[in-house]
């Protein structure tokens, strides 16, 4: 890994267009669970599958208890950002790194420093009354009872994240499919680049530094011009 960690030191040197583009690998290691993993989401025992709970249609007819499993399992709420998050925020200031594009919605990229951020999947720290479009945080919704109510008018209040049968934002999939465009060197990491239509981000780009950071294998890995396995926060606390 030496060689690899040392050809991607000098992409980052040379570059002052870098974007990067991650997944909930980045975010594991902050203690958030991902889904798929051995240990993620996807393999605990509910009374219903997670992918069922966060779906669209689960949320409008049994919208107390999703909220009792996204209390439960999706506010992190203390989890800090980890090196990975750390070292994007460095590159912004030095103005090496343009944007980060995200599938994760805990906002650990913009509490580590990170300003252009692209939220593919929302954010838990987003939340709004359905009726007047109040804004709340998710400190709220953490401590409200059963489904969480507008203080305003009464109204419901929705997490500004993308559930399962639910359309990801135009502005934010127009603004990422621009910085990946654009990028010399687009580095990816913590993802398995098999969930759709974030993982189709990769055909965006057109450059010839194209940089895979994973622990595991990917169906992507082959279009890599660098591949470097291992801990992405142990990998970039190295660059």
């Amino acid at each position: 890994m030496i060689k690899e960690l040392e050809t991607l030191r000098q992409w980052v040197k040379e570059s002052d267009n870098i974007v990067f583009f991650g997944g909930a690998g980045v975010s594991t290691e902050s203690g958030i669970p991902d889904f798929r993993s051995v240990d993620g989401l996807y393999h605990q025992q509910y009374d219903y599958p997670p992918e069922t709970i966060l779906s669209h249609t689960f949320y409008r007819k049994k919208t107390e208890e999703f909220y009792r499993f996204y209390r439960a399992k999706m506010l992190a709420l203390d989890a800090k950002p980890n090196a990975a998050h750390e070292k994007l925020a460095q590159w912004e200031r030095e103005g090496k790194l343009r944007a980060v594009v995200t599938q994760n919605i805990d906002g650990l990229h913009q509490a580590a420093g990170s300003r252009t951020v692209y939220e593919l999947h929302g954010s838990v720290h987003r939340n709004y009354c359905e009726h007047c479009h109040a804004l709340y945080d998710a400190a709220y919704i953490r401590d409200s009872e059963g489904v969480p109510v507008c203080e305003k008018c009464g109204g419901p209040v929705k997490p500004d994240v993308v559930l399962y049968e639910e359309g990801l934002d135009t502005a934010t999939m127009r603004g990422a499919v621009q910085a990946i465009s654009h990028a010399d060197v687009l580095i990816i990491g913590g993802t398995s680049l098999t969930v759709y239509p974030a993982a189709g981000l990769i055909d965006y780009y057109e450059g010839h530094k194209l940089v895979l950071v994973n622990k595991s294998v990917t169906p992507m890995d082959s279009r890599a011009d660098l591949l470097v396995q291992g801990s992405i926060g142990e990998i970039f606390s190295r660059l």
